[in-house]
């Protein structure tokens, strides 16, 4: 892995503190979410229609996205800037493939995968680095592969930092980041906007899209 950022070495730091607490608390969290899995699993149906490639989930923390996108039928493997992370969900996961990696510098080459999973993994970027990681996605998906983003949606306000429980996070109005994502090379397929439950704070948000053809030189 190349060397990080000092906000990625922050993050992982951060991670690395309260990953066994992190495991614990999540370890079961879709079984509540309905929603939420009906998202990964219109991805998966998109994902295996292409039939274009292995996915990835990019921030795949102690790996229960990830084998829940294995049980949907999909040939997945998981990669987290967390060493710590990445032995948990390698424990608690052998028949998986996870490795440690940063999501803005894949070490992947062009048009690898069919798909990639960023749930709430991108939250922790700050905005002007938004577009590289974009940028990134659109490198190592097949042309026609599928993105599914998973966020903290700013409910109309401005892209804005909030006192995450782990480190500094980014809430995104869905248009500015679906508009992002439309200039870094995807069409929007689909969206989902959900209200925060109790114990939540703000509303999430879910972008389905697809990676566009490289376009033809105009002149």
């Amino acid at each position: 892995m190349t060397e990080l950022s000092a906000h990625l070495r922050a993050t992982s730091d951060a991670y690395d503190a309260v990953a066994v607490r992190y495991a614990a608390l999540f370890r079961n969290v879709l079984d509540d979410l309905p929603l939420d899995r009906s998202v990964l699993a219109a991805f998966a149906d998109l994902a295996r229609a292409a039939d274009a490639g292995p996915v990835a989930e990019l921030g795949c923390g102690p790996g229960y996205v990830t084998a829940h996108l294995r049980d949907l039928g999909l040939d997945v493997f998981g990669v987290d800037v967390s060493p710590v992370m990445i032995d948990l969900a390698r424990e608690a996961y052998p028949d998986l493939r996870f490795e440690v990696g940063s999501m803005d510098a894949l070490g992947l080459a062009d048009g690898t995968l069919g798909g990639i999973v960023c749930w709430y993994s991108v939250i922790h970027a700050p905005p002007h680095e938004m577009p590289s990681h974009l940028a990134e996605f659109r490198r190592v998906l097949v042309r026609g592969g599928t993105l599914l983003l998973a966020f903290f949606e700013s409910e109309g306000g401005p892209v804005e930092p909030f006192d995450h429980k782990v480190t500094t996070a980014y809430r995104w109005p869905i248009d500015v980041l679906a508009g992002l994502a439309r200039e870094a090379g995807f069409v929007e397929v689909g969206r989902m906007l959900r209200e925060p439950l109790a114990e939540e704070r703000y509303r999430r948000g879910h972008l389905l899209m697809r990676c566009e053809p490289d376009r033809p030189d105009a002149s």
